[in-house]
């Protein structure tokens, strides 16, 4: 039967995910895809009948420009240098360019960018696992309407993309997310691609090969690595097979879809990510030597650490500009401007003249498309300044004209920019609102468990458990007919969306009025400080930006209070237990500070510890010595913690030296074994390490989901029970049984509950997180050992000032009030953890790596759960290990006039509840902000972790509360009876 916790504490993740879907389809609408298709051809700017369209993923401008940053990089920088070499010797049919690509810069949105010349969305990036065909106009969709045949060689994401585009008997594509395999993908790029343009020439207008094989260096070790050197000098050997390949008639087109930046990540905006390579080349003149391009349409950048500028397009430049030159429409939504260099081919400018007209009326067509359409108002605000730039084209002639042109259609780029996030602001709102109104519930709910007697919590709890179900299913009732009469005005609003906030909002007011708690000044001076101010961070994007070093000043700070109260302790063993522990916590705390990564703008304060360099994604030196001592020693530590209560015993004896210990040595032999692989210690064995990696992480997995909690499950306990005969001075023998664990009976199987997820967690983390997690998990014992010895403290001060100081000390109440303060840090030692295992708040931080642990290619759903584990596993962790607070060196008193049950579900409700508050602060901050210059750079990034951590917090003590300690009282309650 599901716990009554189980359901209460359900229906506040229902709570919470619905507030936060509803603010996130408002913050983060995707654009709006025309259907509308181009079908103004023009074929007199056409000067090739097929093209080659060769993308070497992840290919950064630096590598192919002549002029590399300084220092040169030996391992890739002066190796792919075809491209500038034709360049020099032809600078009339070799163009190299500085390509922008517009963020999220991963694959899939990039694709979608150079075939349809659209911007990305915000969201789009979470599409990169799973995208969905492209419906909208595309120079694919143009190529198919001419009845032009398409290749393909590579990566098979073009196949989710483009799925019927392609010749069936010209199709090799490859699995494009094995980040392990560097060569499969290249090899068959090479293998298909040069006999189809060898023996085959005339069966295909158009060629496709999209090779991996620099991305997953980059992803695997980093671009300064000697494994990138042989793949860049490979592709350059590619290029010229191509090139050899080539007739007069075809035109090659060489990218990079994006960067990468200096870990060899990618997927946000930072200009190393930014900054593509782009050369396209043709073995008959594309330009004439003697015309004149006006400079102003030819803007120029300087990369970071080079000394000379060079020729800047956008990415999306390219589709009206291989339209043009194959003889095809301009894709409807193009948002590009051709590339001048490629039309000038006269002295007076008239084809370049008139590609920029073709170019701008394509670009006035799907304005006057879009506005027309029910998202059409978001252009009003620039509807202006577009009129008069396309006015202004008409009075002008010669190369003012080209220059208007290009100003028209630069003006529309920069507009749609700042529209390719568009705001609902009551979607928005609505989301705050269900947020908020959780927030008070969720504390309504957490006072008044305070005051109900332990007798009628279960009959208390089991009632609003129906009326919040009750009052959902009326919301939602509301929600349909309120949507079905009001539609009209609800702009943007789907009915789904609209019974979502109904039956959130009507629950939550049902939990507040039921509940009624006490509002006093008592209960308005124990606000946590500390959670006030980390919710006001998100408010600037410094603090923000620096959350990391924030969160450690107030994990340490949190237990002054502690502190203070180890210094008056009234017996010398407390004292020293009090102040010993404190500085194991606060030592802990600090050396998991150790481990960085850092930001883009962290630089140049920050330095990276958690790889062996910022250009690396292998671990250091530190993590590579350290992580196997740490592996061994986390279980010891363990064991030595829970003798101190004699819990070491029963279960625990057997589960952490046969099940736990060895697990997380296997976890780190994972993680070894990964890197030998990458750096090739063994030279090559990465088929046999591979498959290796893999037995090795499913039977840790197997062995802990299943056998752990199987064994768990049959007898929880860590108590050992002995018999003796005991002689009295009567000679009577009585039987004397001796219980060991009995001081922990509630806290030590709970721990080993907990352990179990541990090891997972821990086989999800690389080397430098797996040593933060076993400081966080001594860290966090500590503190259990804080908070009980405070306890203690308090205990005995309550009794010596009391007139029944001995029925007190007698009969104490291990079951106290808990406080909202005992829960803030683990609230901050979960954020703590998740920095130290190297994360922030940014898409170049997550550790793809993780989604292939359990596999060499990308399988739902456990390659998407290893990588959420491997984020925000810390926060699990925390809210899995809040119940331990009222756990922890509770005995079974059958006298004991409190129960841990309802102590229990409020320490899961205060967790919960600060990280509801932190999600609610990046929200309401990221809404206020929305047209901050840095919303998507630093706010939205934040909210986003903030949503998903609230999710796996919720989770976590849906998991400890509903499962965990429910079936620990059902044990220790058969062992001791009822009163238990």
């Amino acid at each position: 039967m599901i716990s009554r916790e189980f359901r209460i504490l359900f229906w506040v993740l229902c709570v919470h995910l619905a507030g936060i879907y509803l603010f996130t389809k408002g913050f983060l609408l995707t654009r709006l895809a025309l259907p509308d298709r181009s079908a103004d051809t023009c074929t007199s700017l056409a000067t090739h009948k097929r093209a080659v369209l060769l993308v070497i993923d992840a290919l950064r401008f630096d590598f192919i420009a002549e002029h590399p940053p300084e220092p040169a990089s030996p391992f890739h920088h002066n190796i792919l240098t075809l491209p500038r070499e034709l360049t020099a010797a032809h600078p009339d049919r070799s163009f190299i360019f500085n390509a922008h690509s517009d963020p999220p810069t991963t694959t899939l949105q990039r694709l979608k960018g150079i075939t349809t010349g659209s911007l990305p969305t915000f969201v789009d990036a979470g599409e990169n696992f799973g995208g969905s065909s492209i419906h909208e106009d595309s120079i694919i969709h143009q190529l198919n309407a001419a009845g032009r045949k398409i290749a393909l060689a590579g990566d098979d994401t073009w196949l989710s993309l483009f799925p019927d585009a392609f010749q069936p008997n010209m199709t090799f594509a490859f699995d494009s997310f094995n980040v392990e395999d560097l060569h499969t993908v290249d090899q068959g790029v090479i293998d298909n691609l040069l006999p189809l343009m060898r023996h085959h020439q005339r069966s295909w207008h158009f060629a496709i090969g999209h090779g991996l094989g620099v991305d997953h260096v980059g992803h695997r070790v980093g671009p300064d690595h000697p494994i990138l050197r042989e793949k860049l000098e490979q592709m350059n050997t590619l290029l010229r097979d191509v090139v050899a390949a080539m007739d007069d008639d075809t035109l090659l087109i060489m990218l990079g879809d994006h960067g990468m930046d200096k870990m060899g990540n990618h997927g946000g905006d930072n200009v190393l990510e930014t900054m593509s390579a782009l050369w396209v080349y043709s073995k008959v003149p594309l330009s004439l030597p003697d015309s004149i391009i006006p400079e102003a349409i030819l803007p120029t950048i300087t990369f970071p650490e080079a000394t000379v500028p060079h020729r800047q397009v956008q990415q999306i430049d390219l589709v009206p500009t291989i339209s043009l030159l194959l003889g095809l429409p301009i894709p409807f939504n193009n948002l590009g401007t051709v590339i001048p260099e490629l039309f000038s081919r006269d002295p007076n400018g008239s084809s370049l003249r008139k590609a920029m007209e073709l170019n701008a009326a394509q670009i006035r067509r799907y304005l006057d498309a879009y506005r027309s359409s029910s998202s059409g108002k978001e252009l009003d605000a620039a509807w202006h300044d577009f009129s008069i730039a396309w006015d202004g084209i008409s009075a002008m002639d010669g190369n003012r004209r080209i220059v208007a042109l290009d100003n028209f259609t630069r003006l529309v780029l920069s507009a749609c920019r700042e529209l390719w996030a568009q705001f609902n602001v009551f979607l928005m709102g609505a989301g705050l609102a269900v947020i908020s109104l959780s927030i008070v519930a969720g504390w309504a709910l957490y006072s008044t468990l305070r005051d109900i007697a332990d007798v009628e919590w279960e009959k208390w709890v089991d009632d609003k458990v129906w009326w919040l179900f009750s009052a959902s299913a009326v919301g939602s009732a509301l929600g349909y007919l309120t949507h079905v009469l009001l539609h009209e005005y609800l702009d943007g609003v789907a009915m789904h969306q609209t019974i979502l906030f109904a039956a959130a909002i009507s629950s939550s007011f049902v939990m507040i009025a039921t509940a009624r708690p006490t509002i006093s000044f008592k209960s308005i001076k124990s606000l946590p400080i500390f959670l006030i101010l980390h919710t006001l961070c998100f408010a600037s994007n410094s603090f923000t930006v620096w959350e990391d070093r924030i969160v450690l000043f107030f994990l340490i700070s949190s237990i002054i209070p502690s502190v203070i109260t180890g210094f008056t302790a009234p017996t010398s063993r407390l004292r020293y237990r009090i102040l010993g522990f404190c500085a194991l916590f606060a030592i802990c705390a600090r050396l998991m500070a150790m481990s960085t990564v850092c930001r883009e703008e962290q630089h140049p304060y920050c330095t990276v510890t958690f790889y062996a360099s910022e250009s690396s994604s292998a671990p250091p030196l530190t993590a590579l010595v350290l992580a196997l001592p740490v592996a061994i020693a986390v279980p010891r530590v363990i064991r030595r913690i829970l003798k101190i209560s004699k819990s070491d015993s029963g279960l625990a004896a057997t589960f952490i030296p046969l099940l736990f210990a060895p697990s997380l040595i296997a976890g780190t032999m994972f993680w070894m074994l990964e890197w030998v692989d990458s750096a090739q210690v063994l030279g090559d064995m990465g088929d046999v390490l591979r498959v290796t990696r893999t037995v090795l992480a499913r039977t840790t997995v197997a062995v802990m989901l299943i056998g752990g909690l199987s064994v768990w499950w049959t007898s929880p306990v860590c108590l050992s029970i002995s018999k003796s005969q005991a002689s009295e001075a009567s000679t009577e023998e009585k039987t004397e049984v001796t219980v060991l664990g009995f001081a922990n009976a509630f806290g030590s199987p709970y721990l080993i509950f907990w352990l179990i997820f541990f090891s997972i967690v821990w086989l999800m983390t690389q080397l430098s997180g797996q040593i933060v997690l076993g400081l966080s998990s001594i860290t966090l014992l500590s503190y259990l050992e804080i908070t009980d010895s405070v306890r203690d403290v308090h205990n005995l001060n309550n009794a010596f000032t009391s007139p029944n100081a001995s029925l007190q000390l007698a009969n104490p109440n291990p079951n106290h009030d808990l406080s909202f303060s005992e829960i803030v840090p683990l609230a901050l030692l979960a954020t703590h953890t998740y920095h130290g295992t190297g994360h922030q708040s940014t898409f170049s931080s997550i550790q793809w790596k993780s989604a292939f642990i359990l596999g060499k290619t990308l399988s739902f759903p456990f390659s998407h759960i290893s990588v959420t584990l491997n984020t925000f596993g810390s926060f699990f962790l925390g809210a899995l290990a809040v119940p331990l607070i009222v756990l922890w060196n509770v005995p079974p008193l059958p006298l004991s006039p409190s129960h841990p049950r309802p102590n229990a579900l409020r320490a899961a409700l205060a967790i919960s509840l600060y990280f509801a508050v932190l999600a609610f602060g990046a929200a309401a901050c990221g809404a206020v902000l929305r047209r901050h210059l840095m919303v998507w750079k630093i706010f939205a990034p934040r909210y986003l972790g903030a949503g998903f951590g609230l999710w796996v917090v919720d989770v976590g003590v849906l998991v400890g509360v509903g499962v965990g300690v429910g079936r620990i009282r059902g044990e220790i309650g058969r062992v001791f009876g009822s009163g238990a």
